[in-house]
């Protein structure tokens, strides 16, 4: 038995605490797996056995690594939130604001370099113990814990040095801006965080929920489905559902993306993350607060950025490397010259050295990566884009051949019954009846499509006594003694049954038979989405090779529809597997592959392909499940969008991996040379990690355009 459980680390700051709490929490025998998102302070913990009072091993765990996290269970009602707002933070340093005053008096002091040394020993070491405590405290527990090189060990080491020369003032100096730069950096990692978490921080409050003629406010997460609940005007919707009384209008950006208001009547299903826009809505929930919409993609969302790119992996391995070298270099760039430079002075050399010590921890680059990645898939998710993971949205990056549906996805998936051809000797009327009979329990847009113009023209709905699905040929249906096949001409054909006419050139054609015998045949049209072609272009402009559209309508049809939108190519009547294996074959011709399905019948592909992304797939488990990526809304054009915000992280996270090491190398000759003081590497530690942060921040900054130039006032599914 599995046990998944989720803890908040509040108070997690460091990137390398998360590294080890990850790894010791793995290294515990009741542990499966472990994962620590230090970007949203999330423990993802996979156990073997159920938690109880483990929560305390977990807790002195934490406490063996770094002093003030605190851990607690997702979801509690006692949890704090951890933001940190500057008042609040200020009233916190009080100690460091008095040292940093005690220096600025020392600094500007008239004659401070004439006090007797001892007296200039005490008032520097005041303000540095005042400035530097909380990092001679960390330091010094790690040192017992045997964390020798880590950032706060580093910077004692450096400062004491400094001291042991004589740099009293540039000791302290280095400490203040130390602490200042980690103040700032700690208020731009917290404001990322923020703007992340807002983008799907809408927790749905108390639920007016009717018992009888009384309304009872009851918590979401004790609304059982089949609960009736009012809703009012500007409120969010807390669990899906389906309307029962009113019609009005909802907003749906939360989770699609768009702004525009969709309509919403009795017998239309809602999901939670909607708001209410104008009327008053009676609705019957279909699912818990856990398993409703919103809360499962927040849940997503948050999940996916533990699921680390391969940049984030190689930062994590090279920062083990790195910060070790360095320290080296610097030992070896304190003894070595004084030994073998005639004239060297020891002093200037361990000065150098200490320099190389300050600019040795990748902070800038442990930092900003995962908070780029997480920044990048928070920015998709404001856009009606789910990613699944940083390593999702890397691979987006680098895509060169893009498998299209056909069916929901480049056209509407609503189709429109164009003509009837019954068989001769056979009534118009039965034979629509009896392909309505077997669509009944279908799913799929042509069923859907059939039976509403079935219902339509006045026809009784009839239940078949039995349906079989044979997937990517059609439906067996029994009813009253009778067998009833619905579905492709060549499966008919397949059954030994004698099928006359011809598929629609620009359509949908279903044959039918009975006991074995042609019944007719029902052609349907389908339109192409006013966004596909616009989709087609964009992509030939941002670098995609090569378009293919995959579906398992015939041959003309698919003709029609891959010649009016510039398709550079296609393949017609497949079936699901054929699907799959035409996306094998450009894997193994060295291709980069993704598959944009509308998520009905295209998982085993979705699954195969470099990169699933099911569009449209609102409230579609299996489709969420399936798919890498899900595009909320009926867009084709967002697959530009996704690939777009995928590009533009990777370009802030290259930018912060060269500018972080491009700087520090810079640093570090400087400071072999001479010519690089305290002062400056500070600014190669801490100011550089600070640059790359508010860098990040460029990721959630503007809009992608969608393709919707007009209010959607229906919704897409029933």
């Amino acid at each position: 038995m599995s046990v998944k459980i989720e803890y908040t680390l509040s108070g997690l700051c460091c990137s390398q605490c998360a590294a080890v709490i990850e790894r010791k929490v793995k290294e515990l025998d009741w542990v499966k797996n472990a994962r620590v998102n230090m970007a949203s302070q999330i423990l993802y913990l996979d156990s073997s056995a159920s938690i109880g009072e483990r929560q305390l091993e977990l807790q002195s765990l934490v406490d063996s690594i770094e002093d003030g996290i605190i851990l607690e269970e997702r979801g509690g009602s006692d949890s704090k939130s951890t933001d940190l707002k500057p008042g609040s933070a200020l009233k916190k340093k009080i100690p460091e604001l008095l040292g940093a005053a005690l220096f600025f008096v020392l600094t500007f002091l008239r004659g401070n370099e004439t006090l007797p040394l001892v007296y200039r020993i005490v008032l520097y070491s005041t303000s540095y113990l005042l400035i530097g405590h909380s990092v001679l405290l960390s330091g010094l527990k790690n040192m017992k814990r045997g964390r020798f090189l880590d950032e706060n060990f580093l910077m004692i080491l450096a400062t004491s040095g400094a001291f042991a020369l004589g740099e009293f003032p540039e000791a302290v100096a280095v400490m203040l801006f130390y602490q200042i730069g980690e103040f700032f950096q700690d208020m731009a990692v917290d404001k990322s965080r923020r703007s992340i978490r807002n983008l799907m921080d809408s927790k749905p409050g108390m639920v007016s929920v009717l018992r009888g003629t009384e309304l009872v406010e009851t918590p979401p997460d004790q609304v059982e489905p089949g609960t009736l609940y009012r809703l009012r005007a500007g409120d969010r919707i807390p669990l899906d559902g389906v309307v029962m009384k009113g019609t009005g209008s909802v907003d749906t950006s939360a989770l699609t993306g768009e702004s525009y208001p969709r309509r919403v009547h009795e017998g239309r299903t809602v999901l939670s993350g909607y708001v209410n826009k104008d009327s008053l809505l009676e609705i019957r929930s279909t699912k818990s607060l856990s398993e409703s919409s919103y809360a499962r993609i927040i849940a997503m969302v948050e999940e996916s950025s533990s699921r680390k790119a391969q940049s984030e992996q190689f930062i994590t391995r090279f920062a083990r490397f790195y910060t070790p070298i360095v320290v080296g270099m610097a030992v070896l760039l304190a003894f070595i010259p004084p030994l073998v430079l005639e004239g060297a002075s020891f002093g200037d050399w361990l000065y150098r050295a200490l320099v190389f010590l300050v600019v040795s921890c990748p902070c800038a680059l442990v930092i900003s990566i995962p908070l780029g990645f997480f920044a990048g898939i928070g920015r998709a998710s404001k856009e009606g884009i789910l990613v699944k993971g940083g390593n999702y949205l890397e691979a987006l990056n680098r895509i060169d051949t893009v498998f299209l549906d056909k069916t929901g996805t480049l056209t509407k998936g609503v189709f429109s019954l164009t003509s009837i051809l019954p068989a001769p000797g056979i009534k118009e009327a039965e034979l629509f009846r009896l392909a309505s009979l077997a669509e009944s329990a279908s799913h799929h847009p042509i069923a859907i499509s059939i039976q509403n113009a079935w219902t339509e023209q006045g026809g009784a709905n009839l239940a078949p006594d039995s349906v079989e699905e044979i997937a990517g040929h059609g439906l067996k249906a029994r009813y009253q003694g009778q067998t009833i096949l619905v579905g492709k001409r060549d499966w008919l054909l397949s059954q030994g049954i004698e099928v006359e006419g011809l598929s629609s050139s620009e359509g949908t054609t279903v044959y039918v038979a009975m006991n074995g015998v042609y019944q007719g045949a029902l052609n349907l049209s389908d339109s192409i989405r006013p966004d596909a072609e616009k989709m087609v272009k964009e992509l030939r402009k941002i670098g995609i090779k090569s378009i293919i559209m995959l579906t398992g309508d015939a041959n003309p049809t698919a003709e029609f529809v891959s010649n009016t939108l510039g398709l550079d190519g296609y393949e017609s009547g497949l079936l699901p597997h054929q699907k799959v294996e035409a996306v094998e074959r450009a894997i193994a011709a060295g291709q980069q592959t993704a598959f944009l399905g509308d998520g009905i019948n295209d998982a085993p592909v979705l699954a195969r392909a470099g990169v699933g992304i099911a569009m449209g797939a609102l409230g579609s488990d299996a489709a969420i499940e399936a798919a890498d990526v899900v595009l909320m809304a009926d867009e084709p054009f967002r697959l530009v969008n996704a690939l777009r915000i995928a590009r533009k992280t990777r370009q802030i996270v290259l930018q912060n991996i060269i500018m972080a090491l491009g700087i520090k190398a810079v640093i570090l000759i400087l400071a072999a040379m001479g010519y690089a003081g305290m002062g400056l590497a500070i600014f190669g530690d801490v100011g550089v990690a600070l640059l790359a942060i508010l860098n990040v921040l460029r990721i959630m900054s503007g809009r992608e355009p969608t393709s919707r130039k007009e209010p959607d006032t229906s919704l897409s599914y029933t």
